[in-house]
């Protein structure tokens, strides 16, 4: 395995190659039944038919070719140093991130440092403002708390306000933390002296996506929110604005389905928690306890996304998806569904177990199972 892991950095780190093309790679391999080792050898008109690779991405691997001899410095500089590397074949890959992320958003290789049974242990991420107000940081201190009660892991993304307050609080109540790096694991030398001590008592894991050795930036930052909300079973909100990763992760979260509680706003808070909760998150009070509230939707609130009125059609969908291809538009004829098009479509692109056929409109039928058996391992 060990020669194998410069191979993998090799495709995970392709530029211009987005993550479910390279999953998609994967999948293939996984059905090939050969190695990555293997796959890099494979001829042009095998990666052309096999693969579904264009001109433009197998330029790409064969370029990647070429840093094969420095990604194997890395590797060993890596393993030597105590790092772990967990292509998305791997056991040991957290199943909660690939059955959240899925074959789209799931990152093909992670790089971790520390406890990795965190990785398949219950979770849940408490996520805010960076600024956040005092009221925030004594609930995700409270959340933080009651977690390590209950032996479940803290997710967060070591930023200032929230993420940091998370990571604090559940080191302080003796619980258990990932931290998702915004960078390359290689470079957070000063965040592993700190938390040498938790690390080596298998109460902190520091994971990253990202080549080992880029450091900090904007779009690193980014990218690693969705890591820190597919990581975790369970999403609280301290405290968000309308706009901003926080409020991006959530809106996200709710038209998928997952389970998000966002803290009631105190009077006269500057937030938009209530907004939040308006889309469907469940209020929760200043302990992470779901309340009731009574509220009426104005014209100036946005409707409650059509999760739920998807998952309760879905299996009448599957059925009639396994006797064809259809498009959102007959689909929704067919089985007389209160839905539009776009909200179909979007959901069904979210499902590995539904194949995308690429026509004028876009059609959808059930994927065979080894192709989405990969990305259903750790699933609920």
């Amino acid at each position: 395995m060990k020669q194998e892991y410069a191979y993998w950095m090799a495709l995970a780190h392709l530029p211009q190659i987005s993550n479910r093309l390279k999953n998609d790679i994967i999948v293939n391999i996984f059905r090939e039944n050969i190695s990555i080792i293997d796959f890099f050898r494979l001829d042009r008109s095998t990666l052309e038919s096999v693969y579904k690779l264009d001109i433009t991405a197998i330029a790409l691997l064969e370029e990647s070719k070429k840093e094969l001899a420095n990604y194997s410095f890395i590797v060993e500089d890596l393993l030597e140093q105590g790092y772990d590397i967990l292509p998305i074949t791997s056991e040991k890959y957290s199943g909660t991130l690939k059955n959240n992320l899925k074959r789209t958003y799931a990152p093909p290789l992670i790089y971790v440092k520390g406890n990795q049974k965190m990785l398949q242990e219950q979770s849940l991420a408490i996520v805010g403002s960076r600024n956040a107000s005092g009221a925030a940081l004594r609930f995700t201190d409270n959340v933080a708390l009651e977690a390590s009660k209950s032996y479940k892991v803290v997710v967060s993304g070591f930023a200032k306000g929230v993420d940091k307050q998370a990571l604090d609080s559940a080191i302080k109540y003796n619980g258990q933390s990932i931290i998702v790096l915004p960078q390359g694991i290689m470079t957070f030398a000063s965040g592993f002296k700190k938390y040498y001590p938790q690390i080596i008592s298998g109460d902190v894991l520091v994971l990253s996506a990202f080549f080992p050795k880029a450091p900090w930036n904007v779009k690193l930052a980014m990218a690693r929110n969705p890591i820190i909300y597919g990581l975790a079973d369970e999403i609280f909100v301290a405290e968000s604005s309308d706009k901003g990763g926080t409020w991006a992760g959530v809106i996200d979260g709710l038209r998928k389905g997952r389970k998000i509680y966002v803290r009631v706003p105190e009077k006269n808070g500057k937030n938009a928690n209530q907004l939040l909760i308006n889309q469907g998150a469940f209020p929760v009070d200043s302990e992470g306890n779901i309340v009731e509230q009574n509220y009426e939707l104005t014209a100036e609130t946005p409707p409650v996304f059509p999760t739920q009125k998807l998952k309760a059609e879905k299996e009448k969908v599957f059925e009639l998806l396994k006797g064809g291809e259809y498009s959102s538009k007959e689909i929704i004829q067919k089985l007389k569904l209160d839905l539009n098009t776009r909200q179909l479509t979007s959901y069904l692109k979210t499902q590995d177990e539904i194949k995308t056929i690429n026509s004028k409109p876009l059609k959808f039928t059930i994927a065979k199972q080894d192709e989405y058996s990969l990305f259903n391992q750790g699933a609920d």
